[in-house]
C-alpha cells in the first residue's frame, strides 16, 4: 500500500463523529478547507461519496455507517501505538525478568535485590540464570533481560552501566603456613599451590604474567569453576585461592582469611549489560535503576 497516509483513517473518524465538515476539521485542527480536500480523497480513496447533504445536515452513506465502528477501533489502535510510552504504576506492575550472573554474585547478592524489588514491586519477579559464558546472543534474542558481569569486548550495539569496582585477592585458610611471617612476598606466595577458578579450564591468568615479570612461577594444582569454590577449597586445603575482592563475603570466606597480593594485577568492572531494545521500557528501565542504585 504505497499510498497509505494514516491521517486519512484519522480525518475518516474525525468526519464519521461529527457528520460535518467544519465540525471534523474543529476536532483535528485543521482548516475547513483543508478538511474539504481531504474529504474529496477519502470520496476517491473509498469510491463512496461518505457524507452526503441532507438539508442544511450532512448524513453517512450505508457504506459509511457501515464501517464506522471499525474506523473507531481502528484510529484508537494507530494513536495507542504511535504515542509516547506512559510511565508505569510499578506497584501494580506484573512481570518476570531473567538476569544472567555467575554463582558468587547470585550468592552475595540475589537475596538482597529481590528483596529490594519485592518491596517496591510485588508482581515482578527475578529468575537468574548460570553465566557459562560471555555470549551476546541470549541478550539479542532476548533469552535474557540483563547480563552481570564483566563486560565483554563483544556486541559494540549493547548498552552497559558499570555497578562496582573490583579486584582479585589472595585467600588462604585460617592458619595457613603463608600467614606465620609479614609482608607476604611475590617468593613466599609463588611457592604455594595454588586453585583458581576459570570457565574455561585455563591454568594461567594475569598474576601469572606478573609473577613471570619478576622471574618466578607459581604452580596451579587445581581449577574449579567458580569462585566459591575456590573459597570452598582453600578453606578446606593448603591451596592458595585467588578471588575478586567482592566475592570474600560468599560461602567459606568465614573459614579463610584475605590478603593483598604481592604482585599487582589489573582491575576490572562489574557492569550490567542489555540490548538497546529495551532502553525505552519503562520496567526494564526501573529495574536498571534499582540494581545501579543497590550498587553505588
Amino acid at each position: 500500500m504505497p499510498d497509505l497516509d494514516l491521517n486519512l483513517l484519522l480525518a475518516l473518524d474525525g468526519l464519521l463523529r461529527e457528520r460535518s465538515v467544519s465540525g471534523a476539521a474543529r476536532r483535528l485542527g485543521l482548516s475547513t478547507s483543508a478538511m474539504s480536500r481531504t474529504l474529496s480523497r477519502l470520496r476517491t480513496a473509498l469510491r463512496d461519496p461518505i457524507l452526503v447533504p441532507a438539508g442544511r445536515a450532512m448524513v453517512a452513506t450505508p457504506h459509511a455507517e457501515a464501517i464506522a465502528e471499525q474506523v473507531r477501533s481502528l484510529t484508537t489502535a494507530v494513536q495507542t501505538v504511535l504515542s509516547p510510552q506512559q510511565d508505569i504504576e510499578i506497584r501494580e506492575f506484573r512481570r518476570d525478568f531473567t538476569i544472567r550472573a555467575n554463582e558468587a554474585f547470585v550468592l552475595l547478592h540475589a537475596a538482597r535485590l529481590s528483596v529490594a524489588v519485592t518491596d517496591a514491586a510485588p508482581g515482578i519477579r527475578l529468575r537468574f540464570v548460570p553465566k557459562p559464558n560471555k555470549e551476546i546472543q541470549p541478550l539479542r534474542d532476548a533469552a535474557i533481560d540483563l547480563d552481570i558481569g564483566v563486560i565483554s569486548g563483544d556486541g559494540a550495539e549493547l548498552r552497559g552501566q558499570t555497578l562496582f569496582e573490583d579486584i582479585f585477592v589472595g585467600v588462604a585458610r585460617l592458619g595457613h603456613p603463608l600467614f606465620k611471617a609479614t609482608p607476604i612476598t611475590a617468593e613466599r606466595y609463588a611457592a604455594c599451590g595454588h586453585v583458581i577458578s576459570s570457565r574455561r579450564g585455563h591454568f594461567a591468568g594475569p598474576v601469572d604474567e606478573a609473577l613471570a615479570e619478576l622471574g618466578l612461577s607459581r604452580k596451579v594444582s587445581l581449577v574449579v569453576p567458580s569462585y566459591p569454590a575456590v573459597l570452598a577449597v582453600a578453606a578446606a586445603s593448603d591451596l592458595v585461592g585467588l578471588v575478586p575482592r567482592s566475592y570474600c563475603q560468599a560461602g567459606g570466606a568465614d573459614q579463610t582469611q584475605m590478603f593483598e597480593l604481592p604482585v599487582s594485577t589489573p582491575g576490572f568492572s562489574i557492569a550490567q549489560t542489555w540490548h538497546p531494545r529495551m532502553d525505552a521500557d519503562p520496567a526494564h528501565r526501573w529495574l536498571r535503576g534499582l540494581i545501579f542504585e543497590a550498587f553505588r
